[in-house]
């Protein structure tokens, strides 16, 4: 079955091929022993302290890693009523949310910026910017291609973003090593609302408990986690009185009507097919099937742009009264930018979905493109269907990064091997069933009264940055994204009801990669020389 997650979990880098790396390791104790097994251990805050380092740019950078939980609670949870022993109260649904923590050592905390990072899915853990981008290691994986079974190699990660400020990965509520309990457990955290208000509250309770409060704050989210940080951001600076500094977005959805995965069951909102028509030009650029093969990209996705605000826009507004002339005009246009044929586009009354292309456009040698990434390539699950069963770029790592991060857990930061739980093992959760059970349904800021049924925070973004005029936003985009098209993340950020004087505050730029930008070496590089300059500017410590 094709996926509608937004996972942004699923990354790659280039085949880089060096020494395997190790951080020498201090274990600790954690950070209270329960005396029970098991929920005890859950429900109690865990500490494991490390040490290693890491060369970014030839720079040696020696720091503590801190594996933890921390517990958070559903909204509205008074912790007065069990200090006043409230039985009833201690039953109430509780998220262990487990992190990864990575302080620059000798840094002064006063200056040094933290950053707290997270995936989406919804119901994703962190590993993938964990080990594919961010942290101080990465895993080694083939670009574009199937990576090979174990083992796998965990490298220096020369791009980690450790050279401009601490880092927080967070796990969302339900996966890696925590975990929701209590009464009505998935009501309280599998939601847009009630998800953003677990993570609002872990972010206040870590500068607390760790003394950060002072230090500049950014957010990096990735796809639904770029839909999480735009209600996180509103709520710390409303509910917490807390601004940040500045907001990394990577592969944006914040208005989940513009996704080009399903807009067929949304007929008469024709919006997704105009905004996902570069995407499917880039990507027939990327195979070389198009008629005329442009040399300049961007030139060549610049001119598309236009053609799918006007030409094609118009013929869709038509709808079922288009002429046969303009139909036949069009659809001429769209082969000249996609390489699929004339008689597939008309029959498809010039909209193709997500899945759709994705079959197609390779479909006379039998594969099928990458979702989050459309220069991976895999062999079609059913040559005779409609739309792709599964994503190439998906299957081609996802085992590198699961056995690298446990490893790396258990033999490098010391966790998931405590006794007092499970006899000794504890799963990491790489997805949970959140996706199964997830409430989209979102009350925008001062819209009280309505709760959307279908996701869309662009309000919530413009009203964090006019909380503070001074937050700055930057969208990190790939043009070989289908999950997550980046015409979609540009006409989104031209549309935030902001004054004009705030649209200096964002910054767009663009990767030759896919969702994962840092699926690409090159790309990860420019990835992490792009938000090194963006929190410098934004750190008044550095800002010139």
């Amino acid at each position: 079955m094709r996926s509608s997650l937004f996972a942004a979990g699923l990354l790659m880098t280039s085949v880089l091929v060096s020494a395997p790396l190790h951080a020498e390791t201090t274990p600790a104790a954690p950070e209270s022993k329960p005396s029970e097994r098991g929920a005890s251990f859950l429900e109690t805050p865990q500490k494991v302290t490390s040490s290693g380092s890491v060369t970014v740019r030839g720079k040696k950078i020696d720091y503590d890693a801190v594996s933890g939980t921390l517990i958070v609670h559903q909204e509205g949870w008074d912790d007065a009523s069990v200090a006043d022993g409230d039985a009833a109260k201690k039953d109430d649904a509780k998220a262990s949310m487990f992190y990864v923590a990575y302080f620059k050592k000798g840094a002064p905390v006063a200056t040094r910026p933290i950053m707290f990072v997270y995936n989406g899915g919804p119901g994703s853990s962190t590993v993938w910017l964990h080990m594919g981008a961010l942290g101080p290691k990465r895993v080694i994986t083939a670009d574009r291609t199937h990576t090979p079974a174990a083992p796998y190699q965990l490298v220096n990660n020369d791009d980690s973003l450790l050279d401009v400020a601490d880092l927080v990965f967070i796990d969302a509520p339900g996966t890696g090593y925590g975990r929701i309990m209590g009464k009505d457990k998935d009501k309280a955290f599998l939601g847009t609302d009630p998800d953003a208000t677990a993570f609002t509250n872990f972010i206040a309770q870590f500068l607390s408990r760790y003394g950060r409060y002072n230090s500049p704050k950014y957010l990096f989210g990735e796809s639904y986690g770029t839909t999480r940080s735009a209600i996180v951001a509103n709520m710390l600076a409303d509910n917490k009185n807390i601004d940040l500094n500045g907001v990394v977005l990577l592969s944006q959805i914040l208005n989940y009507a513009n996704s080009i995965d399903t807009p067929q069951i949304n007929p008469s909102v024709d919006q997704p097919y105009v905004l996902a028509l570069p995407s499917f030009a880039a990507t027939a650029w990327y195979h070389k099937k198009l008629p005329q093969q442009p040399a300049d990209l961007k030139a060549f996705l610049h001119e598309v742009e236009h053609f799918a605000l006007t030409d094609y826009n118009a013929a869709l507004q038509e709808g079922n009264q288009i002429s046969p002339e303009q139909l036949d005009a069009v659809a001429q246009k769209m082969h000249q930018y996609t390489g699929l044929s004339v008689d597939y586009i008309k029959k498809g009354n010039l909209r193709i979905n997500g899945g759709e292309f994705e079959h197609e456009l390779l479909s006379g040698e039998g594969d099928d493109t990458g979702r989050l990434d459309s220069r991976f390539r895999g062999p079609s699950m059913d040559r005779l269907g409609q739309s792709a069963e599964y994503d190439p770029q998906s299957s081609a790592m996802s085992s590198a990064y699961v056995a690298v991060f446990n490893d790396y857990a258990h033999n490098v930061l010391h966790y998931g091997s405590n006794p007092d739980f499970n006899n000794g093992y504890q799963e990491y959760k790489v997805f949970s069933n959140a996706i199964e059970k997830w409430d989209f349904s979102h009350s925008q800021p001062f819209v009280s009264s309505f709760r959307e049924s279908g996701v869309n925070v662009l309000p919530d973004l413009a009203s964090a940055m006019k909380h503070n005029p001074d937050l700055k936003v930057m969208l990190n985009q790939g043009y070989f994204d289908l999950g997550t098209t980046y015409f979609e993340g540009v006409y989104e950020m031209n549309h935030l009801k902001i004054p004009a004087e705030l649209r200096k505050n964002i910054q767009i730029v663009q990767y030759q990669s896919g969702h994962m930008v840092y699926a690409n070496q090159q790309s990860l590089k420019e990835l992490h020389d792009n938000v090194v300059k963006f929190v410098e500017a934004t750190n008044p410590a550095t800002a010139k």
